[in-house]
């Protein structure tokens, strides 16, 4: 049976580094199906305690779970606003934990982040990793690409040859962390 990963860019914009970086690091892998998930497509209302006792958990909390559920392992990219994740995620994210505390399962994941600065999104990669670490037996791999605009193009790819090799260690290791 085909293994199957979900990947997304944790962020709803419509140009969003994040989305591309996860998009091209799927097409990368050998041995795996993937869906690259857009987070437009899963848009609700921002969580309260209040909202939930009032109308429930929206059908698109499910739906968002689901799909993580019919996966083998989870490739997220995440943009980082204001040191944190976006609000588009943590919305998500917040709706799906009242599904089950443990969103993403026991799933091999491979956390990423790029940012158009030097810093390359560390600060919500960081935070991303220790919280998921806590739920996940699974081995989460990171990798941060600074300097998307100058280190990443459509053409080649990641361009930074140091930066592309230790990338593709760490893909490498998750696609066989997914086949295992």
């Amino acid at each position: 049976m085909t293994k199957k990963i979900i990947a997304f860019g944790a962020s709803n914009s419509t140009k969003s580094i994040n989305k591309t970086l996860a998009n091209y690091a799927s097409k990368k892998l050998a041995k795996v199906e993937f869906e690259l998930l857009d987070l437009n497509d899963f848009e609700m209302p921002i969580y309260s305690a209040d909202r939930e006792a009032e109308s429930g958990i929206p059908e698109l909390a499910h739906q968002f779970k689901k799909r993580i559920e019919n996966s083998d392992g989870l490739l997220i990219s995440f943009a980082e606003h204001n040191g944190a994740y976006s609000v588009a995620f943590k919305n998500i994210y917040d709706w799906v934990s009242r599904i089950e505390s443990n969103v993403w399962g026991n799933r091999p994941m491979f956390l990423m982040a790029t940012s158009p600065g030097g810093y390359g999104g560390k600060s919500v990669l960081a935070m991303a990793k220790a919280r998921y670490e806590r739920a996940n037996e699974k081995e989460i791999l990171t990798f941060s690409l600074p300097s998307f605009y100058e280190k990443y193009s459509a053409e080649k790819g990641i361009s930074d040859e140091n930066l592309r090799i230790a990338f593709f260690d760490l893909l490498n290791q998750f696609e066989s962390n997914v086949l295992k």
